[in-house]
Formats: C-alpha cells, structure tokens, sequence
C-alpha cells in the first residue's frame, strides 16, 4: 500500500512541480489572443467554461487504454506502476500540453498541420493520412467494448448488434453537430460517472482492507506469462499507452485548443487531463492485481476465455468491490470512458480531413460531405476482429507519440531560447522521451510476431530501434544549426 501511496503522491506532486515548469519554459501568456474568440464559428471554435474543456479533454483522452492498456500492462510485473507514473509526468503530460499550446498559437491547427510545419511537407503528408487512418482505427476499437458492456446490463432482446448501431448513431451527431450541444451537455454526465468510478475504486483500495501486492521488492523483472516471447521491453510501454504517453490525444489538443479562452488554461486542461488519466491507469492497475491475488492471479483469470479478458475483471471488480448500484455507476463510467474517445476521434477524423481539404466546416452540409466516407470506413473496420483492431492501435497510437515528441522538440528548439535551470536547451526535456519512444516503437514492428510485426529476434530488432533513434537525434543536433530545412512546407 505505501508504494501505491507513493506513487499516486509523485502523479499529484509532477503537475504542480513538472507542470508549472513546463508552463514557464513555455511561457503561457493570459493576453494571448484565443482562436475560440477571434475566429468563433459557432461549431468547433466555441468558447466553453474551463470546467467542461477539462471535463471534454479528460473524457476524450480517458478511453479504454488507462483502464484496460494498465490491466493488460501490470501482467507485465511492477514496472508497470513505473511506466505509469514516469511516463505520464515526463512524457504523456508534456507530449499533450505542448502539442495543445502550439495548437492554440496556429489558430487551433491540427495535428498533421502541427507536426509537418515543424518536421516538413512529406511528413506532413504522411501524417495527415496516418493520423486519420489512426482516428477511423479509435471511432471503430471503441465501440464494441462499450455495446458488450450496455448488451450485459440490458434486457436480452437488446443485443450487442443494438447497442453498435446505438452508438455508432451517437458517434455520427458528436461528429457534426457544434461542440457546444451534444458534446458540450454530455460531458459532464459522464465525467461524474468516470470520476464516480475511479474514486470508488480508489476508496476501496485504501480504506477496504485490501491488500495490493506489488512484490517490488523482488525486482522488476517480466512477470508475464509469454515469458521471452513477450519481454517488458518494448511491448509493455505499448500495451500501457494512454495510461503514460498516447498520440491519439495530440489529436484531441487541438479540439480543446479552439474552445479555451484563456492560454493560462493549457497546463490545467492538458497536463492536468493527462495526470488524472495517469491517475485512473494506476488505480486499475492496483484493483486488478489487487482483485486477482497477484501477478499470478492476474495471469491465470486473463488465460481462461469464460472470465471475458480484461472488460470481465472490469465488471466483476465494479460489482463486487462496489455493490450492485455501486457497480452498475462504475461500469457506466467505465462504457462512457470508450464513448468519449470514440465520438471525439471521428470529430478530429472530420476536422483534420476538413483542414487538409480546405473546406469550411459553418454550413451542416460540409460537414456531412466530410464526415460520410469517415463513417463508412469506420464501420468497414468494425467487422475486423477486435483483438487485431486493439493491436494495431496500440501501435499506430505510439507512432504518432513519436512524430509528435519529434516536432515539439523542434518546435522548442526554435521558440525557447534560454536554458532550464540555467544549464541545457529545453529541447531535451522532449528529446529523451522521443529518443526512448522512437526505440520503443522500433523494436516493436521488428520485434512483434507476424503478420502484427516482422518477426525479427530480439536482439536485432532492439539494436534497429537503438540505431534509428540515435541517428535521429544526430540529424536534430545537426539541424540546429541550419533550422530553415527542417521548415520548408
């Protein structure tokens, strides 16, 4: 218990230490005028309270990954609760705020516009196809999570099929009408039905008499029952995505970035969203293992097909641990976490294809010629099964983390020019992580079996990611020194 105590305190201490330096490096300005003021349309810029910008931006990056990427993660043995805490406060939480802040200062410019004025044309390019390729991919994994967990609270006659086409029609509102209506009402229902749950959980794991057996003390070594086949290194710095550091949620920044009213809102809004869900991934972390007995436990429930995998332990976690309407609160927070990302992702999907495309997104029709072929494709990859879908999620959801670390580094390199603490650029703050995730994310493709990856041994995989990161990191030192043909878009 006192190593969990500790580090949820180190999550709450790296927002208001980490936090408030990044906000210096940064220097957010309460004068800076705002794009939800200067280039308000009554649809996506739209002013909003800073209540529900925070509610929208956590419930958005709040999906399945810190509740089930921390329960499939901790199989992994207590690194996870490692990952967890470090990656959220200096990789995930900065990797959201910068993205958010650059956002704001480009008039709420997206993620693929983001990325490729600092990196470049062609990888602009690439990323306007990656990052939509990746929305579609989280309009589609998180609906039928959620549908599973409504169809098994519900009446018989009200299937899974049901609740699909239930929500895949909610997903098609969120999508086209103004952020302010459905979204912006929404939200804070299912925020208090999520912060119902985490904090139910919570309650449970420091005042029920449970006892969470993290067996750190006998090392970090891979608990998992995969064994070689599944090494700590890369794959559970990829199962545990939004839960340390996520791509997806760059894509939601720029949503938020176009309701904010005030710059001095960014460290809240978007660090702040991002150590909650750190937060949210470590108390699930700890119930699962606590729930199960152990690593082992936690093995042996995953391993036997009658348990439902990762959304059964949710459930029966939410009824035994809070009671019958304990748990039916819980579980609700825990279906509208997925919503909110789902409903979201395909909001970006339209507004990053409207920005690419040019077309102005005030009148319904537009909205909708954009938005169709998203919906098509998306309920074309519905019919592709789930496991596979969640794999190359998982992984596309890292890559963009890296084309992302990558161009806020640049971005400060060239915006920030005096030095942290008086002793280096702040570049480095984003370098190393995009140096360790650009390993990570390597050796992953190489190192995963086939068709997921290339089936590459260990070793050689991991030395391709090592040899990739490093001769990045040599081309940024040497860019800096002629910035101008990284620029040219």
């Amino acid at each position: 218990m006192i190593q969990f105590l500790i580090a949820l305190a180190v999550l709450i201490g790296g927002y208001f230490i980490y936090g408030l330096l990044m906000e210096r490096i940064v220097g957010l300005d309460a004068n800076r005028p705002m794009p939800a003021n200067t280039m308000t349309d009554g649809v996506d810029f739209v002013p909003l309270p800073a209540w529900k910008v925070f509610l929208i931006q956590f419930l958005n990056i709040a999906g399945l990954g810190p509740i089930f990427g921390a329960i499939m993660g901790v199989m992994f043995g207590p690194a996870a609760f490692l990952w967890i805490v470090l990656g959220t406060i200096f990789g995930g939480a900065v990797h959201d705020f910068i993205s958010g802040v650059i956002s704001i200062r480009r008039n709420g410019a997206s993620l693929p516009e983001i990325v490729g004025e600092q990196l470049g044309l062609s990888v602009k390019q690439v990323m306007r196809g990656f990052s939509l390729l990746l929305m579609i991919l989280v309009g589609a994994v998180f609906v039928m999570t959620p549908a599973s967990l409504i169809a098994s609270l519900t009446p018989e006659g009200l299937d899974v099929t049901f609740w699909i086409c239930m929500i895949f029609i909610y997903y098609m509102l969120a999508t086209v009408l103004p952020v302010d209506k459905l979204i912006g009402n929404l939200y804070p229902v299912f925020g208090g039905a999520l912060l119902f749950m985490a904090v139910g959980i919570l309650w449970m794991l420091l005042f029920g008499g449970i006892e969470i057996p993290h067996d750190m003390s006998a090392g970090l070594f891979n608990r998992h029952p995969g064994g070689d086949s599944t090494p700590i290194f890369p794959m559970m710095f990829v199962s545990i995505a939004c839960g340390a550091i996520s791509g997806f949620h760059a894509t939601q920044s720029p949503m938020m970035a176009r309701c904010l009213t005030n710059e001095k809102l960014a460290r809240p809004i978007f660090y702040g969203a991002m150590v909650c869900e750190g937060i949210v991934a470590l108390i699930w972390a700890a119930a699962a293992i606590a729930f199960t007995g152990g690593y082992d436990g936690i093995a042996t429930f995953m391993a036997d097909p009658a348990n439902g995998g990762a959304g059964g332990l949710v459930h029966r976690i939410s009824l035994e641990w809070l009671g019958a309407v304990g748990g039916v609160l819980a579980m609700f927070g825990v279906i509208a976490a997925p919503i909110t990302s789902g409903d979201t992702a395909l909001r970006s999907a339209r507004l990053i294809a409207a920005d690419f495309l040019r077309i102005d997104q005030s009148k319904l029709w537009k909205r909708l010629a954009v938005s169709i072929p998203i919906f098509g494709l998306s309920f074309l990859i519905m019919m592709i099964d789930f496991n596979v879908l969640w794999r190359y999620f998982a992984w596309c959801n890292q890559m963009l983390a890296v084309f992302t670390l990558w161009a806020i580094t640049v971005w400060l390199s060239r915006e920030v020019r005096g030095k942290v603490f008086g002793l280096f650029r702040a570049y480095w703050l984003t370098l190393l992580p995009a140096m360790f995730m650009t390993v990570v994310c390597i050796t992953y493709i190489l190192f995963a079996p086939r068709p997921e990856g290339f089936g590459l041994p260990y070793e050689a995989a991991l030395g391709s990611g090592l040899a990739v990161s490093l001769i990045l990191g040599l081309l940024f030192m040497r860019s800096l020194s002629r910035p101008l043909a990284l620029t040219k878009a």
